[in-house]
């Protein structure tokens, strides 16, 4: 079964800007100075890569099988909910917590001679 040049082109196309929204989220989680920071690689920008990667792959097996692929779409759906849920939750923890960056933070010295 043959597929579509000008398709092939927009699945290449998905897959690379999927591929470099995933890296930079991943480089962002490495290079950023604090906790709060480091959340928004994982949650931004990798969410919206791991959607275009899933985009492109629905429409890549949707032209070869012959019915539309739901399953990626349902996938990208539980990502772009539980990602921005579970950094919500990650950063109320680290402010409860108060580390660093966070409002109440004190030095580690300082928290002893009170």
């Amino acid at each position: 079964m043959s597929t579509i040049p000008w398709l092939e082109a927009i699945v290449a196309a998905l897959v690379v800007i999927g591929a470099g929204f995933t890296l930079i989220g991943s480089l962002g989680l490495m290079r950023m100075p604090d906790f709060f920071t480091r959340l928004h690689g994982p949650s931004k920008a990798t969410t919206i890569g791991i959607g275009s990667l899933l985009v492109a792959s629905a429409l890549y097996l949707s032209t070869l099988g012959g019915g539309l692929s739901v399953h990626e779409f349902l996938i990208s759906l539980f990502i772009a909910i539980t990602s921005p849920v579970g950094s919500h939750l990650l950063a109320k923890a680290a402010r409860h917590r108060r580390l660093p960056g966070s409002e109440g933070w004190v030095e580690p010295d300082q928290a002893r001679n009170r």
